[in-house]
């Protein structure tokens, strides 16, 4: 995969970071959409593939992307199709760093240090060129304006933005209701971009957590008034490490 094109992933970065005050919006929901952007940039690469709401690897040849490369290996590690609100809901714990560090590098954004109540040290990142943002914008905006089917990673980028609610930080206040509901309505456009967007929104709402019932195996009855049996974790599915204490506080 060349450098000559922004992945979606960096993308939904920049369309997340505010000029203004060197932060990144939805910071939480964030990490859960670039791990999403990951599947459908390397759905765009071909080398994965949806299988009904599971993620299958078709080809494990890197991409020449490093962040993209150890995504596509941990997946191909899982031997068996994944499901995406798994994948989506499993540890992602430096993620959205490990974008703004490597944004650094490519020289679209710069680190600016500073301190927090004149004591914790911390890290804001401003762009150091705002056409770059401006035209990912300029894409969106077509999109809803016109009405006209985008193409996929632009139809995949809007999904996105709008599962890890940057429709309010795009198009904010009553005036930009209508652009945030065209913004939701493109999703349709991207069948992977569409699945990814709709685990993103599950998992914030918590249905990644909750196991599917399954009726009690024959012969086996729950006596009444009885609690029945505890469910199985599902297999593979990482579980959330809580966070700990940081020594630098990183602006989100």
């Amino acid at each position: 995969m060349g450098r000559s094109r922004r992945t979606i992933p960096e993308e939904l970065l920049l369309l997340a970071l505010d000029p203004a005050t060197g932060t990144t919006a939805q910071p939480q929901s964030l990490d859960l959409g670039l791990a999403g952007a990951q599947l459908v940039e390397l759905a765009l690469a071909g080398r994965i593939a949806p299988d009904g709401d599971r993620i299958a690897v078709v080809s494990p040849r890197p991409t020449g992307d490093p962040t993209l490369d150890c995504a596509l290996e941990l997946l191909r590690r899982r031997g068996a199709p994944v499901r995406a609100v798994h994948w989506i809901g499993g540890p992602r714990l430096g993620l959205r760093q490990t974008y703004l560090s490597h944004l650094e590098r490519c020289g679209m954004v710069h680190a600016v240090a500073g301190q927090m109540c004149g004591v914790l040290p911390t890290t804001r990142y401003q762009a150091t060129d705002t056409a770059i943002s401006r035209e990912i914008r300029a894409r969106l905006d077509s999109a809803i304006r016109t009405g006209v089917p985008p193409d996929p990673r632009t139809a995949a980028l809007a999904a996105l933005a709008h599962a890890v609610g940057l429709g309010k930080h795009l198009y904010p206040g009553n005036e930009g209701r209508s652009s945030r509901s065209r913004l939701r309505d493109l999703i349709r456009h991207d069948p992977m971009g569409g699945l990814v967007a709709h685990a993103v929104m599950d998992v914030q709402n918590g249905v990644a957590a909750q196991p599917r019932r399954s009726p009690a195996p024959a012969g086996r009855q729950v006596a009444p008034g009885a609690r029945p049996p505890a469910p199985e974790p599902a297999r593979g599915v990482p579980m959330q490490p809580r966070r700990g204490s940081m020594a630098r506080v990183v602006a989100h």
